[in-house]
């Protein structure tokens, strides 16, 4: 029977622990072991921890005296792993019923396959678990080539890291989460599984994601984007660089995903325009030209320039009929 460990780094998200612990204990999985780093939570992890190891002897704590960051200790984690497959989880997110069990059973079954994940349910803080409604629980799954995975991400990041299950042996042998990208780390870890090998992708939900205030992302997302398409370029170049080798048609590819970026970001660029927010939007234009230069031909960028051409007092005239033509012609 194949065993799994889960990684659980905890950093002032105490209040959260049991429920993510107790989530993949109660999992189907007959070997499984659960490591909790306490990154030097000022709050009481430590204490829940040791409750919680006290409670299943499958529960190991291990606790930091001072703050080594989320990357370092991710990676600390990956090095205590010896399982046949390995979950990173969050511990402000949590599993759905069933979701180790589909992941072992299909990598039990596709020896090549390196990394397996389903759909996450976002969670506010405010929502109570009973009223999650519409859960997926299909057995249903696609197994991609990493060159389908890579183009189906196009410039995103479409695998939740809680839903998130990878084959320890390659998981080692590709490495750890590169300290240069702390918000992106997760997207390009996924790229680098798929450029060696398969990707099994399930329709089933599998884990539960948190949304609050104190999500480690919170930074990156703000209003512009800019920062958030800052590191999903950094994710790719250390990707191109590392793993570029291994991939056919490595110009066509770069050219495409660069391309999906410089869009994102024109878009971003246009509703920032449309705030009033000029220095934003310049800086998001300049991003986008730097990113992809043939995004200037782009209808996306046309749109912008017409918009920039008429300044805004007048485009926030003409706005509200623009909007009446777009909705005519596309209902």
């Amino acid at each position: 029977m194949s065993s799994v460990d889960i990684i659980v780094p905890c950093y002032r998200y105490a209040h959260y622990l049991r429920e993510c612990v107790s989530s993949v204990l109660g999992q189907s999985v007959e070997h499984l072991r659960v490591l909790i780093i306490d990154d030097a939570s000022p709050d009481n992890t430590a204490e829940v921890a040791a409750e919680l190891a006290k409670e299943d002897s499958r529960v190991t704590v291990l606790r930091h005296s001072t703050n080594k960051g989320h990357i370092a200790t991710y990676n600390e984690g990956i090095e205590w792993v010896s399982a046949d497959y390995m979950l990173l989880l969050s511990a402000d997110d949590y599993l759905l019923p069933g979701a180790l069990g589909r992941s072992v059973n299909l990598m039990d079954a596709s020896s090549d396959v390196g990394l397996t994940f389903g759909k996450a349910i976002v969670r506010h803080d405010r929502d109570r678990a009973g009223d999650m409604n519409g859960i997926d629980r299909s057995e249903d799954y696609r197994i991609l080539s990493g060159l389908e995975f890579i183009e189906l991400s196009g410039a995103s990041n479409i695998v939740p890291t809680a839903a998130a299950v990878v084959r320890t042996a390659l998981q080692k042998r590709l490495g750890g989460y590169r300290p240069e990208l702390p918000h992106s780390g997760d997207m390009e870890m996924w790229l680098r599984f798929a450029a060696h090998g398969p990707v099994g992708m399930f329709e089933a939900h599998q884990a539960v994601y948190r949304r609050h205030d104190g999500n480690m992302s919170v930074p990156y997302l703000s209003r512009s984007g800019l920062q958030d398409l800052l590191q999903r370029k950094a994710a790719f170049d250390c990707f191109f660089e590392t793993c570029g080798k291994a991939l056919p048609n490595l110009s066509r590819l770069r050219f495409r995903l660069f391309r999906l970026l410089g869009r994102e970001a024109i878009g971003f660029a246009s509703s920032a325009f449309n705030e009033g927010e000029m220095e934003v939007s310049e800086k998001l234009s300049a991003f986008a030209l730097a990113v992809c230069p043939q995004v200037e031909r782009s209808l996306p960028w046309i749109r912008l320039a017409c918009k920039r051409s008429l300044g805004q007092r007048r485009w926030r005239a003409l706005r509200p009929a623009v909007a009446r033509i777009r909705q005519a012609m596309f209902s």
